[in-house]
């Protein structure tokens, strides 16, 4: 019997620092870390020319390490109207580049994810590095900390997913389910 193994691109979107990791989970829901790292641009360069490295950056990977699904942090913002207008820029990009490459996205605010790795919502950066490098069973956390939160959405996503396939899988039954019905009791009349 062959293994299934699925494989996650978890991102952790910024203009400055996009973190990124790929993470499997095999048939016996296994997880591990395959690869991780930074894309960065540095704050002396034009905003095309970072967006479109960061576009670049990202399609690599993508051919590099073929995921099935990606992962990216839902960002809420508080601050600075321009650091929350990079972001939503670099965000596009990203998702630009995930859909050229047929990629399915789901999306998780910061929250969830510290809650599903902490096991609560509001952890710190470095609670997320510990716990990430416990559940993956490294010998040191990840870092940068935009590396450790990329894991983290990854691990997120592959702990989440299966879950949340069977309740889309059994909504779609039960309104094919009631269709049929409403279909059947239309004839009757």
């Amino acid at each position: 019997m062959q293994e299934h193994t699925t494989t996650v691109l978890g991102i952790d979107p910024g203009l400055d620092r996009t973190g990124w990791a790929i993470l499997t989970r095999n048939a016996r829901s296994v997880l591990s870390l395959r690869a991780c790292g930074l894309i960065h641009t540095g704050a002396d360069q034009e905003l095309p020319k970072r967006l479109s490295y960061i576009f670049d950056e990202l399609t690599k990977i993508l051919q590099t390490y073929a995921p099935d699904q990606v992962a990216m942090e839902q960002n809420f913002f508080l601050k600075r109207a321009t650091t929350m207008a990079n972001t939503v820029m670099t965000r596009g990009v990203i998702i630009l580049a995930c859909e050229q490459a047929q990629k399915p996205i789901t999306f998780y605010p910061p929250k969830r994810v510290k809650l599903m790795i902490c096991g609560t919502g509001t952890a710190d950066k470095k609670q997320v590095q510990r716990m990430v490098q416990l559940t993956l069973n490294l010998d040191k956390a990840p870092s940068p900390d935009d590396t450790a939160d990329a894991v983290a959405i990854g691990i997120c996503h592959l702990k989440t997913a299966p879950l949340n396939n069977m309740i889309n899988v059994k909504a779609a039954f039960l309104a094919k389910l009631k269709a049929a019905k409403e279909a059947q009791i239309t004839k009757k009349r």
